[in-house]
């Protein structure tokens, strides 16, 4: 009886096996498959023909050549290959994500049990910090980098190859060729090695660094070779930022915004949470106030750009401010995005007409959070409404109020849509976000867009770290 029943375990230990290889098997097929559809994917975003030229070979091989013809000759519209491209990206990208989460719990479950707890964890967590590295802290890092590499010094990036071969080369380069034109003066070596270099030198009486590296560059006829190059180091940037007069109209500017963007959405949201919350149609009284939350930055722009409209005189105003000013007060129109600085307080007031709503919801919700008894009590023993709300609501909300304020600082503070759209900077409404773009897009100075936004991340860093102390406070995240 006992050999009947060893075959039969070993008939289903051989079935487990062949079931095992047959989905690791898979698991790789799959693997290999979903590495050529990124592969073809990223590929056909990267080509803007590939949705006319996929087009044309499906029209042929379904026999379509009346479609197949039009489309050669009147060639796709650029919103139906945006479409194709965005049709491709949705699908690759929401089927790969779930194919790989797939793919790698069951290729994990073939494990022994200690190694697939220990790893499971972090097959799971891994893409989501790879893609945190690679979309948010290197870039944050490159940035950085990249503020004090440029305008420095005007050298050129490659140095030429018969200094490559010198144990010195930023002294050999520089003594031979930059020192006169470029007025660079080298002093000393922070770093000598043979194939990376840190110099220190002055620039116009300034000090710098040069750094020396091997890199591996493009040509023209698109060959790639190791070469070394020379990047200038140094806070250029930064200086510029901190003494330029444009810089100073827009850290001035920064700053008014802050106050005032930030105390009037809050004191605003504050206010008519609590007026809200004793009106018999309070739904629908947030409903109007909350609104504006749902309108993009730029859509709010063009709607205020026609409240702001001007005419010179005697012509008829479309501006609905003005319309009413010259009407009610039977005074000139006013050029309410041309005068300085009334021009930035029209732009803050934007600000203050989106964010109100969200703080608005967030106090109404603290506000009816707080327990009837406490209000009860103070009103017993004779307290006025004022010290209620100031000796017992705000104290309560506190918490809350810290993290509205902070979440409607920081929006603030990166402020770009309004500015650009409204003004685009001019008539001294400039601020640090939209100098950043300018800089980038207009100057093509990458170093000084990259200075202006690690000072924005400076700034940010201990607002940030405030927001997640008081919730810490509050029992969040512990």
């Amino acid at each position: 009886m006992a050999q009947p029943a060893i075959a039969v375990d070993a008939s289903k230990h051989r079935s487990t096996r062949l079931n095992g290889l047959l989905r690791l098997l898979l698991s790789l097929v799959v693997a290999a498959g979903l590495y050529y559809a990124l592969r073809w994917s990223v590929a056909f975003m990267r080509d803007r023909t590939a949705p006319q030229r996929i087009l044309l070979e499906l029209y042929t091989a379904l026999g379509l050549d009346g479609p197949a013809t039009r489309l050669q000759e009147t060639g796709l519209s650029p919103m139906g290959g945006k479409l194709m491209i965005m049709a491709v990206a949705l699908v690759v990208g929401v089927a790969g994500v779930w194919i790989i989460f797939w793919m790698v719990n069951d290729l994990a479950d073939r494990l022994p049990v200690t190694a697939r707890r220990a790893l499971r964890p972090w097959l799971f967590v891994g893409p989501a910090v790879l893609l945190l590295g690679t979309y948010l802290v290197y870039p944050a890092f490159n940035t950085i980098y990249t503020s004090l590499t440029e305008d420095v010094a005007s050298v050129p990036r490659v140095v030429p190859e018969q200094y490559w071969a010198a144990d010195d080369i930023a002294a050999s380069y520089l003594a031979a060729e930059l020192g006169e034109r470029a007025g660079i003066t080298f002093t000393g070596y922070l770093l000598n090695l043979d194939l990376f270099e840190i110099a220190r030198v002055r620039v116009r009486d300034e000090s710098a660094l040069l750094l020396v590296r091997t890199e591996t560059v493009t040509s023209r006829d698109g060959e790639a070779e190791r070469v070394f190059t020379i990047t200038p180091l140094g806070l250029h940037n930064y200086k510029f930022a901190f003494t330029s007069p444009a810089m100073r109209i827009a850290f001035r500017n920064n700053v008014t915004w802050l106050l005032v963007g930030t105390t009037g959405s809050v004191v605003l949201g504050l206010l008519i949470a609590t007026t809200v919350d004793r009106v018999k149609r309070e739904a629908l009284a947030k409903s109007f106030i909350f609104m504006p939350l749902a309108i993009s930055f730029v859509g709010a722009s063009v709607i205020w750009r026609f409240v702001y409209a001007w005419q010179p005189p005697g012509r008829a105003q479309i501006g609905l401010l003005n319309a009413v000013v010259t009407r009610l007060f039977d005074i000139e129109p006013i050029p309410w995005l041309i005068e300085s600085p009334l021009n930035t307080y029209g732009l803050i007031l934007i600000m203050v007409w989106l964010q109100t709503g969200f703080a608005m919801v967030i106090l109404s919700a603290a506000l009816k959070s707080i327990p009837n008894e406490f209000i009860e009590a103070a009103r017993i023993d004779g307290a006025a409404e004022w010290q209620i709300f100031f000796g017992i609501v705000i104290p309560m909300i506190r918490g809350t109020l810290l993290t509205v304020t902070t979440t409607v600082f920081i929006a603030i503070l990166k402020v770009f849509d309004i500015v650009y759209v409204m003004t685009n900077g001019k008539f001294e409404t400039e601020v640090i976000a939209n100098r950043m773009f300018v800089e980038m897009f207009t100057f093509r100075n990458f170093g000084r867009a990259s200075s202006l936004a690690v000072i924005l991340l400076v700034v940010t860093i201990p607002v940030m770290v405030l927001n997640i102390r008081n919730l810490r406070r509050q029992g969040i995240n512990r």
